[in-house]
């Protein structure tokens, strides 16, 4: 047998081959590299459009470069690698203040000004609420209060117990610790829990805020890798992973396929199921002042009403569902990017991170998930879904819902995730504000 010699000149052509057919995100190495050095160049000189066209161009970029680098690191790919880097690196950044400021300028236009984050949301909820099968959404809905209760409980204590174990006062780690891990985020938890203790208290809101923050992101990033390792947890052990679906029925693989994912695309319902999020996410801003129920909650109790009741038509729900897929393919990644640079500061949590309060968070968050896997495992629910969906009680309000189910490939959690976080956290902050008034 004669050994095959490589030349030279055929080992670099090899090399050279692969290198033009690797792909970042969907785009060929040639493309992504041409695409950021246009992007880069018009930044330097003052030139990267301020509006959405900007913004899109940084973010998908930061985004599928983040998301390649994080699905493939070893070790950080089986923990949420892609959610964490997408966060925390563009958060470091900011707070080096390495990134371009015209880059960050664009980022803070789309995603503040024009909402991005909303309008993801949106067409996640509706699409994956209008592709659900009818008994995993009442069931789902039904069941997922119960490990959300007992989590929250489980929580409270484990948090407790430890931070006696490290010399903190209960008090001060029941308020200024566990509350804001739970209470549902910074704009729908932490703002309105800083103003009520400001009243009962007589303090700044600012320096409560200050307080408050650190044990919402520490919260938060341990809630996405304990929704990367439940995804391992799910992949090695298939009898506790639903692939997505939280209810067990018997007839999982079957209701998978009821949901359209073998279906062709058509371009004409994706647009339909475009304007069907938006008119859901307008439908709750403008019930809310009427109810004094946030808005989003009252967008996810719509679909899911108009979904039972069936009023809405086939095609319209496959639109609506299939809008939700290209959605969560293209866009979680430069999400998580806008979230890590505006919404997640590096400096406070840095200045948080010492041993005795990280251990506090962490346990208080892996309290709560493993009380909803077996809580989950006990209600006939898959305990890797229900952990997830119950991790989702200490994300950051719904962008921490978009990196922790990010990080588990779970997107079509995000109706479940939503409820836990929103009405979880409201709950958490009526209660602290009662609390906080009887033991100040």
């Amino acid at each position: 047998m004669e050994a095959t010699i490589t030349h030279p000149a055929q080992a670099q052509q090899s090399v050279l081959r692969k290198l033009l057919n690797y792909k970042i995100g969907p785009l060929p190495l040639p493309l992504y590299l041409a695409i950021s050095l246009i992007t880069i160049a018009a930044a330097l000189n003052k030139k990267l459009p301020n509006d959405m066209i900007g913004g899109f161009a940084v973010l998908m970029l930061m985004g599928f470069l983040l998301g390649e680098i994080g699905s493939k690191v070893p070790v950080l790919k089986s923990i949420g690698g892609t959610a964490i880097l997408c966060m925390f690196v563009p958060s470091a950044m900011v707070g080096y203040k390495v990134m371009d400021p015209e880059m960050l300028k664009a980022i803070s236009t789309t995603m503040k000004t024009a909402n991005l984050q909303y309008f993801y949301i949106a067409c996640l909820v509706a699409g994956s609420i209008l592709g659900m099968n009818h008994k995993i959404l009442i069931q789902g809905f039904m069941r997922m209060f119960i490990p959300l209760l007992i989590g929250t409980i489980a929580a409270v204590a484990a948090g407790i117990a430890v931070g006696l174990l490290f010399g903190y006062d209960p008090k001060h780690t029941f308020f200024y610790i566990v509350m804001p891990i739970i209470g549902g985020g910074i704009g729908e938890g932490i703002l309105p829990l800083s103003i009520a203790y400001s009243e009962i208290l007589g303090k700044p809101q600012a320096d409560l805020v200050a307080m408050l923050v650190p044990a919402a992101l520490l919260g938060n990033v341990v809630a996405i890798l304990a929704s990367g390792l439940l995804k391992r947890i799910g992949e090695k052990y298939p009898a506790v992973n639903g692939d997505g679906i939280l209810i067990k029925t018997g007839e999982d693989r079957e209701l998978l396929r009821e949901q359209g994912a073998d279906k062709p695309i058509d371009l004409s319902l994706m647009g339909a199921g475009l304007l069907i999020g938006c008119a859901f996410f307008i439908l709750g801003s403008l019930l809310a002042p009427y109810t004094g129920i946030p808005g989003p909650i009252l967008m996810i109790i719509s679909a899911a009403v108009l979904k039972v009741s069936k009023i809405i038509p086939e095609k319209m729900e496959l639109g609506a569902y299939q809008m939700y897929k290209f959605m969560s393919a293209n866009l979680t990644f430069a999400i998580l990017v806008g979230l890590g640079a505006l919404f997640t500061s590096w400096n406070d949590l840095v200045k948080a991170f010492t041993p005795g309060y990280f251990i506090i968070c962490a346990t208080t968050v892996a309290a709560m998930v493993a009380s909803g896997f077996f809580v989950g495992a006990w209600l006939k629910m898959y305990p890797v879904e229900s952990a997830i969906v119950t991790a989702c009680h200490s994300g950051l309000g719904g962008t921490g819902d978009v990196a922790i189910l990010s990080a588990s490939n779970r997107m079509g959690l995000m109706p479940f995730a939503q409820i836990s976080t929103r009405i979880g956290g409201a709950a958490m902050i009526v209660l602290a504000t009662v609390l906080m008034k009887l033991f100040h």
